[in-house]
């Protein structure tokens, strides 16, 4: 089926949302959504290509899941994962290449950069901050 159709069917209804009161868009929890957001641009489950970065299972550094458009009929074979260890700057370098040199959903380039990015802030460590010591007056 079209991406179009399947959007029109599982758009008002589906696991994957997330609707809460007083918030106007609602989330999405799906696979392949870099920003979780629950709009048609943005769905992992009705493209025949969709990005998706997941962080790796031993926390050092991060995995760039995406579909294989031949192969949509092929549950087994459809998601390819990529992981990238080799540090910040230079697995940043790789995803963006990964995307724009194979004109490989160009639109998510940016959504996709700052998801890994945010992944790789979260796994650095935590500096511990100095006690402040109170200040007393010497008379």
């Amino acid at each position: 089926m079209s991406s179009s159709l399947n959007w029109m069917i599982i758009r008002n209804n589906n696991a994957f949302l997330v609707k809460k009161r007083n918030i106007k868009k609602p989330f999405s929890k799906e696979p392949n959504n870099v920003t979780n957001l629950h709009s048609f641009r943005y769905n992992g489950l009705i493209h025949k290509k969709a990005v998706g970065v997941v962080e790796n299972p031993d926390r050092k550094g991060f995995t760039v899941v995406y579909k294989k458009a031949k192969a949509t009929r092929k549950p087994a074979k459809n998601l390819i994962r990529r992981p990238f260890k080799a540090g910040a700057r230079r697995s940043l370098y790789k995803v963006k290449r990964l995307l724009k040199a194979n004109h490989y959903r160009t639109d998510l380039c940016k959504a996709t950069l700052r998801r890994a990015s945010a992944i790789l802030r979260s796994q650095r460590p935590i500096k511990a901050k100095k006690a402040k010591t109170a200040a007393t007056k010497s008379e």
